[in-house]
């Protein structure tokens, strides 16, 4: 079982979902050919999935094109159904960073053929995942920056004020569909920037001021 950890050495607790938010920056939608949803786009990746700080990132060779999506990812700490906004933000445990590594190309035609596209995203280490800062540390999560250099070249930075569907809307939202627990953790969307990564680069993603974690693209 993997767990999410915090950066304070609290006790760790068992991952559960990892629900992923579409599009929700609205340069990625328009870099993307796309338009802002009126609700949020939800996808899944499974937990195992996930790598954690320093772990290889391994290209499946069914892809010659994987990109980066860099994201602010939310730690539930208690759960709950109809979760109303205002209080919604006291459900978190923790915030950190992450990667939503994407088979561009395995994406770009599962779309195509009107097809669900579930192997682009949830393909084993496509879900690299930094520890958790204590939720009392943030007290406001849409006033955070998320950034990701790629050889140490900048590829990806924003403020999460930029984020179309906040993170209290995204738990109002998802707690009224799905039923959240503890452990689960939403990968709340990507800036505008993904691109595409090939074996031997290094990724360095960074909540900044509080967390980042580096991960090396390998070949399978």
């Amino acid at each position: 079982m993997k767990h999410a950890t915090f950066t304070d050495g609290s006790s760790p607790i068992p991952l559960n979902t990892l629900f992923c938010v579409g599009q929700n920056y609205a340069e990625h939608a328009k870099e993307m050919g796309s338009t802002v949803a009126d609700t949020p786009v939800i996808f899944f990746k499974p937990v195992n999935a996930v790598v954690t700080d320093g772990a290889p990132v391994i290209i499946p060779a069914i892809t010659t094109s994987l990109h980066h999506e860099v994201e602010l990812t939310v730690l539930i700490g208690t759960g709950g159904r109809d979760i109303p906004r205002s209080s919604a933000l006291s459900h978190v445990a923790g915030y950190g960073v992450g990667l939503d590594m994407t088979m561009r190309d395995v994406q770009s035609a599962a779309k195509k053929a009107g097809m669900p596209w579930a192997t682009a995203k949830g393909f084993h280490t496509s879900a690299p995942l930094s520890p958790f800062v204590p939720a009392a540390r943030v007290p406001d999560p849409q006033a955070l920056e998320i950034s990701l250099a790629v050889n140490g070249a900048l590829r990806q930075r924003t403020s999460t004020a930029t984020m179309n569907f906040s993170v209290a809307v995204l738990i109002e939202y998802l707690s009224s569909v799905f039923s959240l627990e503890s452990g689960d953790v939403i990968y709340t969307g990507t800036p505008e920037g993904v691109a595409a990564v090939t074996a031997g680069d290094e990724l360095a993603a960074e909540l900044h001021g509080l967390v980042s974690i580096t991960h090396r693209i390998v070949a399978r």
